[in-house]
């Protein structure tokens, strides 16, 4: 009896193609390269497959992009109903921060999508059951809804480009900036660097919470 090759019992023993399969390596891709790295022929490399299989299991890029955004929906924890709406909105935000600071690729693609899946309907729906049931009219559950999502995906989008990570790469960025500063200009700037940015425990992503806070205080369930 012929012995299988190594390459055989690989094909065999590697899981049937599918479309989750198919999402879950561009969505591989996308973290490591962001989206533009999401081909046909690289998702098919990483699945070690021909580019054409995967047209069995989706339509094509779009469809892929579509599959992806939705599973990035549905990583998110959606808010309760029954809790408090600031508190269901601000574990909501909070939850979305950090799934889209694992998929930086998504921020731009979260509402691009002509044609939403499942875990994308469930989030949306989950967000306005949580404001009507705090009391808010369908309108202003669109107007909260809307406000909360831009200041979201805006502070994420601008935390992912700081040039810095961590408290150690603050200080060595901040202190480049302050050295190259002249003498007597920017004096605001000086004053900003120095008594808050510098100052010990200071962490930027402290200022999500602060703008949050203001957004969910300023919302009001009673206005028209």
């Amino acid at each position: 009896m012929r012995k299988r090759s190594t390459g055989q019992h690989a094909r065999l023993k590697r899981a049937p193609l599918s479309r989750e399969r198919v999402v879950t390596a561009a969505m591989a891709l996308a973290d490591e390269k962001g989206a533009a790295g999401v081909t046909m022929r690289a998702i098919a490399a990483r699945l070690g497959v021909e580019a054409m299989s995967l047209y069995n299991h989706v339509a094509g890029r779009e469809d892929i992009l579509d599959g992806m955004v939705d599973a990035v929906f549905g990583e998110i924890d959606l808010p309760i109903a029954t809790m408090d709406w600031k508190e269901a909105m601000r574990d909501r935000a909070a939850s979305s921060r950090a799934v889209l600071r694992r998929h930086p690729w998504a921020v731009g693609l979260m509402d691009s999508r002509s044609q939403p899946g499942p875990s994308t309907l469930r989030h949306h729906d989950a967000v306005l059951g949580a404001l009507r049931a705090g009391g808010f009219s369908v309108a202003m559950a669109a107007h909260a809804f809307s406000v909360i999502d831009s200041y979201l995906y805006g502070f994420v989008l601008q935390e992912l480009s700081l040039p810095f990570t961590s408290p150690a790469e603050l200080d060595e960025v901040a202190t480049d900036i302050l050295r190259d500063l002249p003498a007597d200009a920017y004096p605001h700037l000086k004053e900003l660097i120095t008594e808050h940015a510098l100052q010990p425990g200071y962490h930027y992503a402290d200022e999500f919470e602060f703008g949050l806070s203001l957004i969910l205080d300023a919302l009001n369930p009673d206005k028209v």
